[in-house]
């Protein structure tokens, strides 16, 4: 049934089961709105690890370090890794989130600057970026499952099979050198690159799989609130960390099984031996459009910014009884994240070695992996798998649903409409909440694209983080400087750049507008391995074949041996300099810019920068820094320079004293 056996199913149902009744058991104890929005602040140290364990780990945390780990090599374990560097500071803001004694974040900014209304601003903004991260979790869990649910070459449909046999012919000539391919074959590679053919089709519909977790969050989570939510992290907890080991022995027997070996450091060997040497580059692969060292490090910065002024931080580390406990559980709860992302790399590593011809979407890898690794076995540990990925999921969205509904009940619903009852309140909180996951899912409808997703999510919180910081490590800021540092962020770096483009048209063909940075051919220099004199010999049995006349022109491939330098060239795609969502040919057949223009480099660019000779990387380098930067200048600028009431003053020395 639906490409799994009983076992799975059974295992699948009984997980469902015990989050269900733990949702229903937590409502009886919830008496009023910090019960359900904050689990009462009685969560000890174990459930603040976990909680802060699962609200930092979701569903497409290790699918997606597989998916940038294929297209990157090892540096794509940096997705996973951002925060490596900042996970020092949560101990030391760990207990601030607690000391605040704030019921939400939009809490802190009605207080700290005497605004209810900035506090309404940022709870609907914040819900907003909250909603967008929770889609990231549905999308990665959505192409993960289904591909671990997959149809027989014999069940697909005639057009099934005609998109099959593209995607078979996308992953041949992808394999070949593109020094050796014709001009026929190049043409070929960049018109299926486009296409994306699909390889894998599933039993399980998308869509029903969607709409059957976003029922079970809600039955768990509005019920039983955020003490059902946490208890439930605990089990989820231990799920997430079996989702995190579960592949890496069976990857690695299957290593040995298929390349000869006994042991596990026999594995390891043939990883090393059977990859190519450019896929263990940290930094610096040619293959690594989006990962370079100073990229990473700009959008740490970011992240670790942004990151502390979420409202899901408050809400998690604020449910905790003491200061001790809400330190004690951010920090190691993270740590034990960045723990699980190492194994996730290693995994990544050993699946793409199997099975990274298998697929063209990198995002199905993981998903694909697990079926072919597990599911032969017929022992419920497809079903194990994917009741864990469902884990992953929940433990994050019931967080965040939890937190919008706070935030839009708290901050929003309760100060306009005003005198009702504790139960009142809470059951708005629950409809709200439910609101936001139908909201994720709905997004998710159209919108399937994981990386894109999570780079939106981690710039979406530099309208607010300038507010956060500054207001606690800058006594002088006010709410005119947080105002200006707000609207203006959001205009320049978000709304004008998304409305300009529907209102002008004409800007999304402007051939100004349509810059790409300069396509370029990387020769690297390696030392040969066995899978680079295979592939070696089929590059000569491929030129050998080609008839003289596309033979001219094309250098014959030298042979190779083991141990022998060799150089090989890549061709790196031309990126758009302007165009979050790049340049796209429409139904005209004209050259049009598509997602989100970035204003600040199309300043730059009229200033004189050459931003066409810069790597991609370093383009968005530079966006990055500039929409971390200017949000702080600004606030410090008008805070230092204008003047506050004395009623606000008061309200500011009170708040600090906390």
């Amino acid at each position: 049934m639906w490409g799994l056996n009983l076992t799975d199913i059974l295992v699948i149902l009984g997980y469902f089961s015990i989050i269900v009744f733990i949702g229903f058991w937590s409502m009886r104890r919830i008496k009023n709105q910090e019960d359900f929005f904050l689990g009462g602040r009685r969560f000890g140290r174990i459930i603040q690890v976990f909680g802060a364990f699962g609200q930092a780990t979701s569903a497409d945390t290790g699918p997606s370090v597989a998916t940038t780990t294929a297209n990157n090599g090892a540096s794509g374990i940096w997705s996973a890794l951002m925060m490596l560097f900042s996970t020092p500071s949560y101990w030391l803001v760990g207990p601030w989130y607690r000391r605040l004694r704030v019921m939400t974040m939009g809490d802190f900014f009605t207080e700290r600057y005497s605004s209810k209304f900035l506090g309404g601003v940022y709870s609907v903004m914040a819900s907003v970026s909250l909603m967008l991260l929770l889609t990231v979790g549905f999308i990665s869990m959505t192409k993960t499952v289904t591909v671990m649910t997959p149809k027989s070459q014999h069940e697909l449909t005639a057009e099934e099979t005609k998109e099959y046999a593209r995607a078979v012919r996308l992953q041949e000539l992808g394999s070949y050198d593109y020094t050796h391919l014709s001009g026929a074959q190049k043409d070929e590679l960049e018109q299926l690159r486009k296409e994306r053919p699909r390889k894998v089709y599933s039993h399980i519909s998308r869509t029903v799989l969607i709409w059957v977790m976003v029922v079970i969050v809600c039955l768990y989570s509005v019920a039983g609130g955020l003490e059902a939510a946490f208890i439930s992290d605990l089990i989820q907890g231990v799920f997430i960390i079996i989702l995190s080991l579960l592949l890496l022995p069976f990857s690695l027997a299957r290593i040995n099984e298929v390349y000869g070996g006994n042991s596990v450091m026999d594995a390891f060997r043939t990883l090393h031996d059977r990859l190519p040497e450019s896929f263990f580059d940290i930094f610096g692969s040619p293959a690594s459009i989006d990962f370079t060292w100073y990229y990473i490090l700009a959008l740490g910065i970011m992240a670790t910014i942004n990151v502390a002024a979420g409202a899901n931080q408050l809400t998690a580390t604020a449910s905790a009884k003491n200061e001790y406990a809400a330190r004690f559980g951010l920090t190691y709860g993270t740590y034990l994240k960045r723990i699980t992302t190492v194994f996730w790399g290693v995994t990544a590593l050993a699946i793409v070695l199997l099975f990274g011809k298998a697929v063209n979407d990198p995002d199905l890898l993981w998903g694909y992996a697990s079926h072919e690794l597990l599911g032969k076995l017929n022992f419920g540990l497809v079903g194990l798998m994917i009741a864990s990925l469902m884990a992953a999921l929940m433990s994050t969205a019931d967080l965040m649903m939890l937190t919008c509904a706070g935030l839009i009940t708290h901050n929003i619903y309760k100060p306009l409409v005003k005198g009702k009852t504790e139960k009142h309140y809470i059951n708005t909180g629950r409809v709200m909440g439910a609101s936001i996951v139908v909201g994720a899912a709905l997004i998710v409808m159209v919108q399937d694209n994981l990386f894109n997703q999570l780079k939106f999510f981690w710039e979406w919180g530099v309208v607010f983080s300038a507010g956060f910081w500054m207001g606690i490590l800058y006594r002088k800021a006010n709410r005119k400087g947080t105002w200006y540092s707000i609207l203006l962020t959001l205009l320049v770096f978000f709304l004008i750049p998304l409305l300009l483009p529907k209102i002008f048209t004409k800007m999304k063909t402007d051939k100004d507008l349509l810059l790409m940075t300069n396509s370029s051919v990387v020769e690297r220099t390696y030392t040969a391995k066995n899978i680079d004199v295979e592939e070696r010999k089929k590059e000569i049995a491929r030129w050998e074949t080609l008839d003289p006349e596309t033979r001219f022109g094309i250098p014959a491939p030298a042979p190779l041996k083991p141990g022998e330098s060799f150089t090989r060239q890549y061709k790196l795609p031309e990126k758009s300099v302007f165009w979050t969502n790049g340049v796209q040919l429409n139904k005209d057949g004209v050259p049009e810019g598509r997602g989100i223009i970035n204003l600040e480099l199309v300043l730059l660019k009229m200033i004189g920068f050459d931003l066409e000779k810069n790597p991609y990387a370093l383009n968005e380098t530079i966006r990055i820094l500039i929409r971390t930067i200017i949000p702080f200048l600004i606030l410090y600028l008008i805070s230092r320079f204008s003047s506050v009431s004395d009623t606000e003053k008061a309200g500011a020395d009170r708040f600090l004293q906390k």
